[in-house]
């Protein structure tokens, strides 16, 4: 039996609220239109690089979300001291490049589950809460990083619009 992705029951979206909870409906609008780009395909549907000649697929945004969640929420704003899931100094692109069509069903439980463990993960900490860019040097405010989250969905998941509408013709946000 070939795995495909499952429907995604998409959340109402938080209209009226407290800052905390209007920013987390939409990054959690964010995150539930990425999987709904994805529900009904096949691994080797996610897989395919529509796009050629880049390497970005959907399941490649999985994978990359997947790391972009971990680094913002778990390494910069929780301060774990832990590696990435896919990519790492030898190979800065393993969430695109790496992609394996058979790995789609456990890349994708591994993508929620990384969500969960992001939001549990800054669960008390304040929007006020600063970090230091390990980069840059820049002081950020979690209240930053949900914003960055948000507006870094938003543009994943326009390419993953495409992605789907090349792929079968499946198009908008319903």
């Amino acid at each position: 039996m070939t795995w495909t992705a499952p429907e995604v029951t998409r959340s109402s979206q938080l209209l009226v609220g407290d800052e905390r909870a209007v920013l987390h409906s939409l990054l959690t609008r964010g995150r539930e239109i990425l999987l709904w780009k994805c529900q009904g395909l096949t691994g080797a549907q996610l897989a395919a690089r529509s796009v050629e000649p880049s390497a970005m697929s959907l399941l490649g945004l999985i994978r990359h979300m997947t790391e972009v969640e971990r680094g913002w929420f778990r390494k910069r704003a929780a301060g774990e001291q832990i590696g990435y899931a896919y990519c790492d100094d030898t190979n800065p692109d393993g969430d695109f490049d790496d992609t394996v069509p058979e790995q789609a069903e456990a890349d994708y439980t591994r993508f929620l589950e990384e969500i969960a463990v992001c939001d549990k993960a800054i669960a008390d900490l304040p929007l006020d809460h600063t970090v230091t860019h390990p980069r840059t040097g820049a002081d950020l405010s979690l209240r930053w990083i949900y914003l960055h989250m948000i507006e870094e969905y938003g543009r994943h998941d326009g390419h993953a619009d495409l992605l789907r509408e090349r792929l079968d013709g499946a198009t908008g946000y319903q």
